[in-house]
């Protein structure tokens, strides 16, 4: 999927959710603020915050304010192929002031909105210029972590995930289980998985609403809520990406035997089902 950048003021009510994209948010004039499970505060112009994905955050303007957003899925092209490293920002949530360097970058952002870079032969464009913003930033906030040879103990992670998958999950939990502050417990875990914790989540609460779909009648709006997800097609969407069918389209395969197929309706449909796994 591809990126997007929009530009516009928030309300003064305070409001929250949570989205399965990564975003960008710089306040151009005014201000605003954030709270991105737990941490945050006020953000003022020239200033911004990165939010992880499937963090719930709060948020609010101040007066009179504009923002500049930027959407960016976890396979858009300025975090996959050769930016693929820049998806280590979003690890955590984080704070940052925009540089004099930076500033002039975002002058050029806003033109090209203004201009309109949104025509065929240039859709990529808000992707390039996310992944050069990026990339920036990783240069200015980047800050070793000491490195360590112990590796992660997963199985009491894996519990208390297993435990919980209906309930909302922050990284701030599993840290805590590893006695890590957050930004080195992300770090730690996707040197030792290849997977962000959040990302992490998700494929467990995935697999579980498979096994659900594929072997209980349960409705998938159910599944969706025992798994985690906001609402049935939240999980439609997510479950459809990974596996590349609808729950739906799962089980209707699973309960259909192919033809020719032997009289056993349970051998065909574990046989399907072990193809899966």
């Amino acid at each position: 999927m591809l990126s997007t950048i929009r530009q516009l003021p928030l309300s003064s009510a305070v409001k929250s959710h949570a989205h399965d994209f990564h975003q960008i948010v710089i306040t151009l004039c005014g201000s605003s603020t954030f709270e991105i499970e737990g941490l945050g505060g006020r953000v003022n112009a020239f200033s911004g915050c990165l939010v992880p994905a499937n963090h719930e955050h709060y948020y609010s303007g101040q007066g009179y304010n504009r923002q500049l957003i930027f959407d960016i899925p976890d396979d858009a092209p300025a975090l996959t192929g050769e930016h693929r490293e820049l998806i280590a920002l979003f690890d955590a949530p984080r704070f940052f002031a925009l540089d004099g360097a930076l500033r002039h970058y975002l002058a050029f952002v806003e033109s090209e909105l203004d201009h309109g870079f949104y025509g065929q032969a240039l859709e990529q464009q808000p992707d390039r210029v996310a992944a050069t913003l990026l990339g920036a930033l990783k240069a200015r906030l980047a800050t070793p972590l000491p490195a360590s040879r112990r590796q992660l103990d997963l199985a009491p992670i894996d519990r208390f995930i297993t435990a919980r998958l209906a309930e909302p999950l922050k990284v701030a939990d599993l840290a805590r289980l590893a006695c890590l502050s957050e930004a080195h417990f992300s770090a730690r875990f996707r040197t030792q998985t290849g997977l962000s914790p959040w990302q992490y989540v998700r494929q467990k609460r995935l697999s579980a609403a498979r096994e659900l779909v594929a072997q209980s009648r349960l409705a998938l709006a159910d599944i969706a809520v025992q798994t985690g997800f906001a609402n049935q097609s939240a999980l439609s969407h997510a479950f459809r990406r990974r596996y590349g069918c609808s729950p739906r389209a799962l089980r209707n395969q699973l309960s259909t035997p192919a033809p020719g197929a032997a009289a056993s309706g349970a051998a065909s449909s574990h046989a399907t089902l072990d193809g899966w796994r």
